[in-house]
């Protein structure tokens, strides 16, 4: 049932990080928090299955700092290939 923790903590990063971020008219408003949310789950699926247990700080850290090193870059790299291509696109279009 803590994994249920680890998905909304990896949310609320990923909701922290879209806003940080310029560009934000690019991408969908949820984008960034479905990666933090998914990331963070995944990295306490994977430290559970390996035997690491919820008393340690393992879990807990993990699903602190996975959704950060996963959603970062992900939103960085999601909205410049967005802007290219929006560019690209206005250009063969001839608008603007």
């Amino acid at each position: 049932m803590q994994i249920l923790l680890a998905f909304i903590i990896g949310a609320v990063i990923g909701v922290g990080i879209h806003f940080q971020l310029h560009q934000r008219l690019t991408r969908g408003v949820v984008l960034a928090p479905m990666i933090g949310a998914a990331s963070a789950g995944l990295a306490w699926t994977i430290l559970t299955w390996l035997g690491i247990g919820v008393d340690t700080p393992w879990p807990w850290l993990a699903a602190l700092v996975v959704p950060i090193v996963v959603t970062y870059p992900a939103i960085l790299l999601t909205s410049r290939v967005r802007v290219a291509h929006d560019a690209r696109e206005r250009e063969r279009l001839g608008i603007g």
